[in-house]
């Protein structure tokens, strides 16, 4: 997590080590996805069907391998997306480049490198004191501030300088192991697993405003920093119970620091006692490995799944545009140029974060597409990969969850974007 500059970018060790297998091995990754996936939807039916007592005792492969029915149904719905985008067959709208293709091709790739970097390591976050001591360190910001504990500033500050996807997954898993309670783990995979500074720039760079980089990031963080403020305070995320996984609540905050002791030796002190249980090397490769057949067999097909039937939808109906028209009114009251195609692009977000950039190309206002740039970055929900894998995840956040979230951000960032930006134009 150590950030390093590589390629003229700051990033992280682990995003780079992606990029590498995704580079290294990307003639072998597609043919392993679409394995992948297949594999997945027939076992899953296998299971359902058969009922076989060595996978049903087995709390691992019964946890993978036989969810709910519509889990099921889902993973059979992105085995049956990627054999047809793959083979290049059946209906257009699934697998041209602007619906499946755009899932299998670019997305999909990114994933499977990160999630195998990224599942590996995850026991190295969670299991040996780091989090322990930036808790300690950082609760009297996060928990007056945000009603947070200090520990989930890492996972911001990981999708911050790497990849979203990344922070998503270190909350799901600390969700799992009872770190976080069911509010806090809703509340900080929306709000805090922030765009990552190199895809911000790509952004800002679609809109053709790549040398006004400095405003932008620094709005998208005030608003980002706003609207984590409030929308946690608005339903759904308000009325997320304050319960761990197992319905218990919290008894004693470890962060919370004793009278007599700096944070820094509080920290530490928990980090060693944290780091004196870690596990065996053998347990710690088999945790490893878990976490990255969780997360490929899991995720991925959820992700080809939701993420084409949200293009889908963006790319072949109107419904975007509908949803849209509401918002005219409002930039042409905050003074927004060419609000009626500014609006077309706010919506769309929902379904991948990239699009309403590209729309955005062709608005002639540099004020207006610099507007669309900030606002796509800081909405954070988009079905494409944060809200399918939130969906495939555990963190309590269903569909209409994350739309209303989506739309509480969308609202909230909206006017401290545009009022800033007045400032710059």
């Amino acid at each position: 997590m150590t950030p390093v500059q590589y390629d003229g970018n700051i990033t992280i060790p682990i995003a780079v080590v992606a990029k590498f297998l995704q580079s290294e091995f990307t003639h072998i990754i597609h043919p392993l996805l679409v394995i992948s996936v297949v594999a997945m939807s027939v076992l899953t039916l296998a299971v359902k069907a058969i009922k076989p007592k060595a996978i049903l005792n087995n709390p691992f492969l019964n946890e993978l391998l036989n969810p709910n029915w519509f889990w099921s149904l889902t993973r059979c719905v992105g085995g049956l997306f990627i054999v047809l985008t793959y083979l290049d067959i059946g209906p257009e709208m699934i697998r041209s480049g602007d619906t499946g293709g755009l899932v299998f091709h670019d997305l999909l790739p990114v994933l499977f490198s990160v999630f195998i970097i990224a599942g590996l390591l995850l026991p190295l976050l969670l299991n040996f004191g780091l989090l322990e001591i930036a808790g300690a360190l950082l609760a009297k910001i996060m928990r007056p501030v945000f009603k947070l504990p200090g520990r989930s500033a890492i996972g911001c500050i990981t999708s911050w300088l790497g990849d979203g996807s990344v922070g998503i997954l270190m909350t799901a898993k600390q969700y799992e192991n009872h770190t976080f309670t069911k509010r806090e783990a809703a509340v900080i995979a929306t709000n805090f697993s922030a765009v990552s500074i190199t895809f911000s720039l790509v952004v800002i760079t679609q809109v053709n405003l790549a040398h006004l980089f400095m405003p932008f990031y620094l709005i998208v963080c005030a608003a980002g920093i706003v609207a984590a403020i409030i929308v946690p305070k608005l339903p759904p995320l308000s009325r997320k119970a304050d319960l761990f996984i197992t319905g218990e609540a919290r008894e004693h905050d470890k962060e919370v620091i004793p009278a007599g002791r700096s944070a820094l030796s509080w920290g530490y002190e928990l980090a060693l006692d944290k780091a004196s249980k870690a596990p065996s090397v053998k347990a710690f490769f088999q945790e490893g490995l878990k976490n990255v057949v969780d997360m490929i067999l899991g995720i991925i097909p959820v992700v080809m799944a939701i993420g084409t039937i949200g293009l889908i939808l963006a790319t072949y109906t109107p419904l975007f545009d509908y949803l849209g028209m509401p918002f005219i009114p409002l930039l042409e009251l905050m003074q927004v140029p060419e609000a009626a195609a500014a609006s077309k692009t706010i919506m769309i977000g929902f379904a991948d974060m990239f699009l309403p950039a590209i729309l955005a190309s062709s608005i002639e206002s540099d004020m207006t597409r610099f507007i669309i740039a900030c606002l796509s970055v800081t909405q954070l929900i988009y079905m494409s990969e944060v809200g399918a894998l939130l969906i495939g995840s555990k963190i309590p956040v269903n569909f209409i969850d994350l739309f209303l979230i989506f739309i509480f951000r969308t609202l909230v960032c909206l006017p401290v974007i545009v009022g800033l930006s007045h400032l710059v134009f």
